[in-house]
């Protein structure tokens, strides 16, 4: 082995356990999601003969004494009891009903005597619901594919007909786009509000030195060296109806009656800036401290007033401060759970609590994982965006 080899082994060597953690943390769970996002083997699995009676099936036309019998033969025939109940949920999803009525008729199933002549099994007569199309739909369209973009588009509040075309849910169905778009705009305000309080911050902070520049930093950063839970805790008691904030307005006979800060909007927003500050008064402050200090003195020399020395001098100076900030704050904000759960009301919940139901609550993983990608898809977009503008803005220059 010679001694470049030796080199780019030892190279090899100290990249090794990072490439190691992002497989093992990053990438592994996000394939992971992904595939569970547009997966969908359980009712294959679980009905294979009647994966097969249904694949000539017009689904406009009543089902055929075949799939009936092959329906029947797979419900008896199965025994295990999470796969039943996986099959149960996945089909429950799609056609409300299912949950009493694969129990009921599983149950009268297994009364029967052997030997059992499927052929003669009427499910009408155990259930009506076996003669209405909307179940054996249901049944064939989960049978018949492993693959499926159902999770995706009922992420957005879409599915697809009996015909194949996607169409938008019932208004009553669901409600994951408009929790989707209360997020990015709870987001968004969050992420305006880091801006408006950050760059003047940043700037005081730049602008000193010594133990005045180190107090003010480390008052921003004493958010990040606390617990999360801790952090929304104390706003809980600081918005409450008699909490510090109320309680000192009222003193002060500012207010007459206590405002309204906690369980709403407000209180969210409030207590996910306070959090997420520190993500853009840092890449703000790193750019400003490279910046001459005799900038805004020249410009206010030559005449121009503060206001638009600012605008046209030292904010396009720091512009890429302020964008990679608000980036990391957005990208941040959009996953927020702990914060909206506690602070917030029931019409303020972010779309990580939805994941979390689905996830934990309803153990319907392949929703997660589709609700997750939306997510992701919007993060990765917003990140080549600011990539490509950056990149325009380098040749230009």
């Amino acid at each position: 082995m010679n001694e470049l080899q030796r080199q780019r082994l030892k190279s090899f060597a100290l990249v090794a356990p990072l490439v190691v953690f992002l497989l093992v943390f990053f990438v592994i769970p996000l394939v992971t999601m992904m595939k569970e996002a547009v997966s969908d083997p359980v009712a294959a699995q679980a009905l294979p003969l009647t994966a097969q009676a249904v694949e000539s099936w017009d689904p406009a036309t009543p089902p055929t004494p075949a799939m009936q019998a092959a329906l029947a033969q797979d419900i008896r025939n199965n025994k295990d009891a999470q796969l039943f109940g996986d099959l149960v949920r996945r089909l429950n999803s799609a056609q409300p009903g299912f949950r009493t009525l694969m129990g009921k008729t599983r149950t009268q199933l297994e009364k029967l005597e052997e030997p059992v002549d499927y052929a003669q099994v009427d499910l009408a007569s155990i259930d009506k619901k076996w003669a209405e199309l909307p179940y054996w739909q249901a049944i064939s369209t989960a049978a018949s594919t492993t693959l499926t973009d159902r999770n995706l588009l009922a992420a957005v509040d879409m599915e697809r007909d009996i015909s194949g075309e996607i169409r938008s849910l019932p208004s009553d169905a669901s409600a994951n786009l408009t929790i989707m778009i209360r997020t990015f705009v709870t987001a968004l305000s969050v992420t305006i509000a880091c801006i408006l309080i950050g760059i003047p911050f940043a700037m005081i902070a730049a602008s000193v030195e010594g133990w005045k520049r180190q107090l003010l930093l480390g008052a921003v950063l004493l958010p990040l060296w606390t617990s999360l839970l801790v952090r929304t805790a104390a706003w809980f008691i600081l918005l409450q109806d008699q909490g510090l904030i109320n309680s000192t307005l009222m003193a002060l006979g500012l207010i007459n009656s206590p405002l309204p800060l906690i369980f709403n909007r407000t209180g969210v927003i409030i207590a996910m800036t306070h959090v997420l500050l520190p993500f853009m008064v840092l890449p703000v402050f790193s750019v400003l401290i490279g910046i001459p200090k005799n900038l805004m003195p020249a410009a206010a020399s030559l005449g121009a007033h503060p206001l638009r020395s600012f605008f046209h001098v030292l904010l396009p100076l720091i512009m890429r401060g302020v964008v990679s900030g608000s980036l990391l704050v957005f990208m941040t904000a959009l996953g927020y759970y702990i914060t909206p759960a506690l602070i917030g009301g029931a019409k303020d919940q972010l779309i990580s609590s939805v994941i979390a139901f689905y996830a934990m609550g309803a153990a319907n993983w392949g929703m997660a994982g589709a609700l997750g990608m939306v997510l992701l898809v919007a993060t990765i977009l917003l990140y080549t965006v600011y990539m490509r503008l950056s990149t325009e803005k380098e040749v230009r220059s």
